[in-house]
């Protein structure tokens, strides 16, 4: 077996995945079940810790969030943070976007901004992204070598 076919493929995991888990029984049973099997190979991106806190306004939320989610991949040091090369790619790929689709399509756009962020770093740390967010399709063609799946790999 080459060393190539041998490398274990390294994940991320994009907002929607928690929020779709967050919201319905069924999608929390997939993700518990893609993490007991791939926990060692997946990472928290720091732009969905962003995405997620944003979101918790209960402190009831807060404290689940940081318990069930942020602590564990914390306590593994597999937290993702963009180093400056992704924000100047995302910065590209927003620029490109806004040529190709005219600027109100990008213009204020938060989640955008963080999706092309979240794309620029997950290409440049090798890790595949699982997501169901079409904006990646946008983004996909902008960014060579970026890697996207649909629940679950």
């Amino acid at each position: 077996m080459s060393s190539k076919s041998a490398e274990l493929v390294k994940y991320a995991l994009d907002t929607n995945i928690f929020i779709d888990a967050f919201r319905d029984d069924r999608a929390a049973a997939a993700l518990d079940a893609f993490l007991r099997r791939g926990l060692v190979t997946t990472f928290l991106h720091s732009v969905v810790v962003q995405e997620l806190r944003a979101g918790a306004r209960a402190r009831k939320d807060v404290l689940l969030l940081q318990r069930a989610i942020f602590t564990p991949f914390e306590r593994r040091h597999r937290v993702v943070t963009p180093s400056a090369a992704a924000f100047k790619e995302s910065g590209r790929i927003l620029a490109a976007l806004a040529a190709r689709e005219g600027a109100d399509a990008v213009r204020g756009n938060r989640s955008l901004a963080n999706d092309t962020l979240l794309a620029a770093s997950c290409r440049e740390g090798g890790l595949t992204l699982i997501s169901s967010d079409a904006d990646f399709d946008r983004i996909r063609p902008l960014l060579v070598g970026l890697r996207v799946v649909k629940p679950w790999p």
